[in-house]
């Protein structure tokens, strides 16, 4: 990799050729010194851009690559038995006979929620084959075993006698039942089965089409786009009060994805974006629902998140993108930090080069991240506390190791550039530790935008704008679901049966967390 970088600057680099190098020796080294950070510089980003794209997403460090040597006054500062964790396994040799034996694995108990279908095995004859005297029952041996029946279609019929009366000629019938599409063909049921299977499940309405034609039915893809597109409209007031609820909160975690759109009369795509707005409070120990919010446009203008904001007043957590600069401006919204996004320029140079100084920042943030692990869960006032007594002196010490640090590496190399993107935004990356509301990291919004991620892999891009609008209403509800531990298509189902005749003015009643109690399943609520 590095001879073919190294080819590409010597062609490129410099602009000038061999009979235009300066004669001055000191002259020569000063221009080959720039082209080796040249050089060093696009091997790094080769490095990140393949990880990127071919490698694995989690950022953990190998506890075989050894650390930089730490300073004689933190290692008189350490306790002796410091390099023997008290949890590290003992020696095979030295465990018990008793603890060498693997536990047997308990029998899986399948959901009570499930159907279950009784067989008996019943001896085909009741007396003994010994004697001929008649046996009676001793006990009975009860096994389970997990039997799927693939997905069937069901018609529904929908009948309405008419009555009359024979004396006044009087007739009486009682209306056709709302339907979630007016005149559509498709039940509450079909058409929550189609949204999950596109935006939970990630399968594109072209594969769904396949599916249906396996069981004989016969479901154009556009037809399926057009359900998706009156439902989301179905959805818009019930999106619109998820919304206003998130921005109801003291904080919020923000982020942003690319989507492709696509673009026509240009056959080819463009890239417009979806918003993820997150309120989670559940590590400061708040009962407040959890929900996410995203939004659709199609580019990336700073006025996109102003006019997602537009009113709210708190805290707003994200990553360094400067189009959420504005929004900071008034001191009406108080930004706050994300140390993943730090963390990770130092581990994307440690991956490419095995830096000593990249792996001793990612261990002083670890340190960071342990307190973290202790609290979480308790209410901001002792998180807070905590924070103060045991994480200001790891930033107060991780500040002062990245100043002097800057110092000794060059300026324009990649290290440079992580510990200023660090030292830069150090008030928004330490106000965590005076306000126990404010997480240490933006992965909230960040683990929201993994669906999107998935999604986009199966389907490609969006047909257009409004593709890119209608999937955000969807995301906005399934990601909620899935945040309260709530089944995606049983809520769904239980909405569209309701929606079309629900008043306008209760739409909140509909919102995930207050229809737990009408349906089932649930499921484990996502961390």
């Amino acid at each position: 990799m590095r001879t073919a970088v190294l080819r590409i600057v010597n062609c490129r680099s410099m602009g000038m050729a061999n009979d235009q190098l300066p004669d001055d020796p000191q002259a020569l080294k000063r221009l080959l010194a720039g082209r080796d950070e040249l050089v060093a510089k696009l091997t790094d980003e080769i490095t990140r851009l393949r990880r990127w794209r071919f490698g694995r997403s989690a950022e953990k460090m190998d506890d075989s690559v050894p650390q930089q040597q730490l300073p004689l006054s933190e290692l008189a500062a350490q306790p002796a038995n410091a390099t023997a964790p008290a949890d590290a396994p003992a020696d095979e040799s030295t465990k018990p006979a008793s603890q060498s034996v693997k536990p047997r694995r308990k029998a899986r108990a399948f959901p009570e929620h499930l159907p279950r279908q009784t067989v008996i095995h019943q001896p085909p004859q009741c007396d003994c084959p010994e004697c001929g005297a008649a046996m009676r029952k001793l006990g009975e041996d009860v096994s389970e075993m997990l039997d799927y029946v693939p997905g069937h279609f069901t018609v529904i019929r929908h009948v309405r006698p008419k009555l009359t009366c024979s004396r006044c000629a009087k007739v009486i019938q009682l209306p056709a039942p709302l339907r979630p599409i007016a005149k559509g063909m498709p039940s509450a049921g079909l058409l929550a089965q189609v949204i999950v299977a596109k935006f939970a499940d990630h399968c594109p309405l072209y594969r769904q089409q396949a599916i249906y034609r396996r069981s004989g039915i016969e479901l154009d893809r556009a037809t399926l786009a057009a359900w998706v597109g009156e439902a989301s409209d179905l959805f818009d007031p019930l999106v619109a009060a998820l919304g206003q609820y998130v921005r109801s909160a003291e904080k919020l975690h923000a982020d942003d994805t690319p989507v492709p759109v696509l673009d026509p009369g240009r056959a080819k795509t463009k890239t417009g974006r979806l918003w993820t707005y997150v309120r989670d409070d559940r590590p400061a120990s708040s009962r407040a629902p959890p929900a996410v919010w995203y939004r659709y446009s199609p580019d990336r203008k700073a006025e996109r998140p102003q006019a997602h904001l537009q009113g709210y007043r708190g805290i707003l957590q994200a990553d360094g993108y400067s189009g959420f600069g504005p929004l900071y401006q008034q001191g009406l919204i108080i930004e706050a930090g994300c140390w993943a996004h730090s963390r990770r320029k130092f581990y994307d140079i440690h991956v490419a080069n095995q830096s000593p100084i990249a792996a001793e920042a990612i261990r002083r943030i670890g340190l960071l991240y342990a307190i973290e692990r202790e609290i979480r869960g308790q209410p901001p006032a002792q998180r807070a506390a905590v924070r103060q007594v045991r994480a200001a002196p790891v930033l107060d010490a991780l500040q002062t190791w990245l100043i002097a640090t800057l110092q000794t590496v060059s300026t324009k190399s990649s290290l440079a550039q992580a510990i200023k993107y660090t030292l830069v935004r150090w008030q928004a990356l330490t106000r965590f530790c005076q306000d126990g509301r404010i997480e240490l990291d933006n992965n909230t919004a960040e683990r929201s935008i993994r669906a999107i991620v998935l999604g986009r892999r199966n389907y490609l891009f969006a047909g257009a704008d409004t593709g890119g609008e209608r999937a955000a209403n969807i995301y906005s509800l399934i990601g909620t679901c899935l945040l309260n531990g709530i089944e995606p298509y049983a809520y769904l189902r239980h909405v569209l049966e309701r929606i079309a005749e629900h008043p306008i003015n209760r739409i909140e009643a509909l919102l995930p967390w207050n229809v737990t109690d009408q349906i089932n399943p649930a499921l484990p609520a996502a961390a």
